[in-house]
């Protein structure tokens, strides 16, 4: 049909969707016709995300969660699952990026909730909507990473190891489901790119001399349509 945009009548969730890669993600995927749940603890910054993709011609549901609750998981998957019933794309985007500093200093408390957002949460995420996820055709998990979850770097191990289990839990759901169904997994290491988060880690850089969010939101949109084995890697530079 003419003018169908090639998502349409997909469903897809996004977390940390309220601002950086996760914003721009869920955009992008409703510019492609999905329809995008927006998870993320900002609700005002959830509802600013889903004004644009309406005001685009795009369709959203909000639902706002804190990653680090225990509960919290479990109970978006119960209330996506009791709408709709399965799942196209899962792209895991939210993460919690502890103080820089040496081993022999790390926060206990940062690393814990570091652990939990990023590691315990991801786990949660793919048993919550495995289900819906095996029940789509071609469903696909995008998880974001960063380099130093493969490459240790000084400083950054507080960070760094969650990332490293992060792509652990990644890979081998992969592994696991590859000969059982269609779901893919894409391991994407977004690179320099212009967030909050990136801003806490470099404050002395200057934005502008690093890619836009939307940059790697355009290469997630075109993993959601594309066919791959098993699990795929890349990163995305400019």
């Amino acid at each position: 049909m003419a003018g169908e945009k090639p998502l349409s009548g997909h469903l897809a969730l996004v977390t940390g969707a309220s601002r950086g890669i996760g914003a721009a993600t869920a955009e992008a995927l409703a510019a492609a016709g999905a329809h995008v749940v927006l998870t993320a603890r900002d609700v005002k910054a959830l509802e600013a995300v889903e004004d644009r993709i309406h005001d685009a011609g795009g369709s959203s549901t909000i639902a706002p969660l804190d990653l680090a609750e225990s509960d919290s998981v479990s109970r978006l998957a119960s209330a996506v699952s009791g709408r709709w019933d399965s799942m196209d794309y899962l792209v895991i985007s939210a993460a919690y990026l502890p103080t820089l500093t040496p081993v022999t200093q790390i926060d206990p408390k940062q690393f814990s909730q570091a652990m939990t957002v990023n590691v315990l949460a991801t786990q949660a995420l793919i048993a919550g909507f495995d289900p819906m996820l095996k029940r789509a055709d071609n469903a696909r998990v995008i998880g974001l990473t960063s380099s130093v979850g493969s490459i240790p770097r000084a400083y950054w191990a507080a960070y760094g190891s969650t990332k490293a289990a992060f792509e652990n839990l990644l890979e081998s759901y992969a592994q696991e489901v590859a000969k059982l169904s269609n779901i893919r997994v894409a391991i994407v290491d977004p690179g320099a790119t212009r967030t909050a988060m990136r801003a806490k880690a470099y404050p002395g850089e200057d934005p502008k001399t690093v890619k836009p969010p939307e940059v790697v939101a355009e290469r997630i949109v075109a993993l959601c349509q594309s066919d791959f084995t098993a699990v795929h890697r890349e990163r995305v530079e400019k």
